[in-house]
């Protein structure tokens, strides 16, 4: 099975990966682990080197894959930010570069950001980044252009 990785509006980074089983893997410098190559896992992959090496995210302050309930369902946030005092300050929902960036998925990733009530919402397809600013008391966000450093966050 021949790797076919997406071009991504992101820097390239030299990634662990491998073959088993006919399956590709990466290894994800986060969790210490080695992950399927799936295209959104791709996406995500890029986009946390991007927060760690770009932005001046700690790796120690970046949670993946965590799970939240909503409505009673068990759900899963892609990336969480939290800043040193333990607050989840950001929320990044990953998708496959084959999915577009549309209100819906604005809308999925706004429903599980009201769990967890963070300033910052990111959408990404690795091809299209969408930052908004939300203010949870006025109920409502603001789109910006360039996602801060973490120290200006």
């Amino acid at each position: 099975m021949a790797f076919n990785p997406t071009a991504l509006n992101l820097p390239q980074y030299p990634f662990k990966i491998t073959l088993k089983d006919n399956k590709h893997f990466i290894f994800d410098e986060v969790r210490k682990k080695h992950l399927v190559l799936t295209p959104e896992e791709w996406v995500r992959q890029h986009f946390i080197q991007y927060l760690i090496l770009i932005k001046k995210f700690p790796k120690t302050l970046i949670q993946i894959e965590g799970g939240l309930s909503l409505n009673q369902l068990r759900k899963r946030s892609d990336i969480v930010i939290f800043n040193t005092s333990g607050e989840r300050i950001m929320v990044i929902e990953c998708k496959a570069p084959a999915i577009k960036i549309t209100q819906a998925v604005f809308d999925q990733a706004s429903r599980y950001n009201s769990v967890h009530k963070a300033k910052w919402l990111v959408v990404t397809n690795g091809l299209k980044h969408c930052y908004a600013m939300i203010d949870h008391l006025a109920e409502r966000f603001q789109f910006i252009e360039e996602l801060p450093e973490y120290p200006q966050l």
